[in-house]
């Protein structure tokens, strides 16, 4: 996705919302996976507020003034836990992108995202 939308304007971010995930791990796991995007540490959960993230993994796309436009699945890869497709048949974060793209509504992720609910900050 960074591929075909960067050129586009799009920019990506990892969110690392886990407090206890150092600079050194993030780094590492951004290293590890070629990510060609950065990762942002938020250990106050200040950006998952903002997101009103609940799982991860889930995508939040924003408008250039900071206005949420879509928050959930990145696509229909699993079904539950240990339950996945070879391949996504649906892909919401991509359709969403599409339409933010050409000034329309995004439309609403066609299920949850399945992941690890979002600890609270203690």
């Amino acid at each position: 996705m960074y591929e075909k939308y960067s050129p586009r304007g799009v920019a990506f971010y990892l969110v690392y919302p886990d407090p206890d995930e150092s600079p050194l791990v993030i780094e590492k796991h951004l290293k590890q996976y070629s990510y060609p995007f950065p990762g942002l540490r938020d250990p106050k959960h200040e950006l998952v507020k903002l997101a009103e993230a609940k799982i991860t993994p889930e995508a939040a796309v924003f408008d250039a003034k900071g206005k949420l436009l879509y928050r959930g699945r990145i696509d229909d890869r699993y079904l539950d836990f240990g339950k996945a497709r070879l391949a996504p048949t649906v892909h919401d974060l991509e359709q969403a992108l599409e339409a933010i793209l050409a000034d329309k509504p995004a439309p609403a992720a066609g299920g949850p995202a399945i992941g690890c609910f979002i600890a609270d900050v203690k």
